[in-house]
């Protein structure tokens, strides 16, 4: 069983203390259905070496190393492999380089500088493996809660927290629709990576602003293409292979969407065109990654004949 008890006291005396009381049944429901894959996935968790981390850096990157033996650094490595595919990272995990298809260190460069962490009770929607949780506690965050219902990726996490067991991050295989409503009670809220797979895109924006406190701040990262303010490319089927995409607004589009929905402030930060070594296959992600979704003749293109991906960080007050 996972513990949010030290969860529960931290959120006592904050507007999120009553939804805290809810949690662990919560999430011992959701454990008891589970998946069928989590027993092998929890024995590669029992592998992992018992060791104390001597140096923990969370800052320029995740890295955690302490003196051990060839023989600990070996089982680190054959344990970690066991909840492959890494998706977000990368990790140096005690002598063991995780090379994650994305290059999370890039995006987490470009979204940083303009970001002001420091005291705030932050919660990461579509949290993936945590990468982005520990890097918000590098950067000040008081506490980060993520929220992502992917069983390897909520596995992952507890690779990571075993290691770092006092500090405030948790991680919930939950997905925003489990969250109740007008929580309000984060100061920031991130939503990266999870926008174009929501039918209803505005219903989105609206469920996180929700989520914050008044004057809180979205951060909300996303796939966008180039264009006016009504611009939005609508895949017929597929984009760059994935089936659960559907709006890819301008940035001055999603810009009004946000104003729409209540937001304030609404500034793009950063617009980046996502390369093939930003996003690739390595021995800790076998399959198929971003250079087999474009057109092998043209990059700028996806297998579709669509816009490739270009991804904007939009920064918005509640």
């Amino acid at each position: 069983m996972i513990d949010l008890s030290a969860l529960v006291r931290r959120l006592a005396d904050t507007p999120l203390a009553g939804w805290s009381q809810t949690l662990q049944a919560q999430l011992d429901s959701k454990m008891a259905k589970g998946h069928g894959d989590l027993e092998r996935w929890q024995g590669a968790l029992d592998a992992l070496p018992r060791l104390t981390p001597g140096v923990v850096d969370l800052v320029s990157g995740l890295s955690l190393d302490c003196e051990c033996d060839d023989e600990t650094r070996a089982r680190m490595h054959s344990a970690l492999m066991g909840l492959s595919p890494w998706r977000k990272g990368p990790f140096d995990l005690f002598g063991t380089h995780i090379d994650t298809e994305w290059r999370s260190d890039w995006k987490w460069s470009r979204v940083s500088p303009h970001l002001d962490l420091c005291g705030k009770r932050v919660l990461d929607v579509g949290c993936g493996n945590g990468y982005y949780q520990w890097r918000m506690l590098g950067a000040g965050a008081d506490s980060v809660i993520g929220i992502d219902p992917n069983w390897l990726f909520f596995c992952q996490f507890q690779a990571v927290q075993r290691y770092l067991p006092d500090l405030a991050a948790w991680h919930l295989p939950f997905a925003l629709e489990d969250l109740p409503a007008r929580l309000e009670g984060f100061d920031t809220v991130f939503s990266m990576g999870v926008f174009y797979h929501r039918r209803s895109p505005l219903e989105h924006l609206l469920a996180l602003k929700d989520c914050l406190v008044k004057g809180g701040e979205l951060v909300l990262e996303t796939l966008v293409i180039e264009g006016d303010v009504n611009q939005v490319l609508v895949p017929e089927d597929r984009y760059a292979q994935m089936r659960n995409v559907w709006f890819l607004p301008s940035v001055p589009a999603l810009e009004r969407w946000l104003r729409r929905a209540g937001f304030q402030d609404v500034t793009c930060v950063d617009v980046s065109v996502t390369t093939v070594a930003e996003q690739r296959s390595t021995p800790w992600m076998r399959y198929q990654s971003l250079s087999d979704f474009l057109d092998p003749e043209d990059h700028s293109r996806t297998v579709e004949g669509l816009p490739a991906p270009m991804r904007a960080v939009i920064k918005a007050r509640k």
